[in-house]
């Protein structure tokens, strides 16, 4: 697997499709990241699995 994915989300403030890079080399991570469009803060939960790639949940900061 290489260490970096690319992944397309839906913002949960604007619902624009943004295109962001994953970072494979980390196991389990949550980090923020703005939005490219509307510039608020999403939060990102990232599983890495070694057989099925990787699960991605994005959310807003109220959930």
């Amino acid at each position: 697997m290489r260490s970096q994915e690319e992944a397309v989300i839906q913002c949960p403030y604007c619902g624009e499709s943004i295109d962001v890079l994953i970072d494979c080399s980390v196991a389990d991570q949550q980090y923020i990241e703005d939005c490219q469009v509307c510039c608020r803060p999403i939060n990102f939960s990232v599983r890495v699995d070694d057989t099925a790639g990787f699960t991605l949940q994005v959310y807003h900061e109220n959930e």
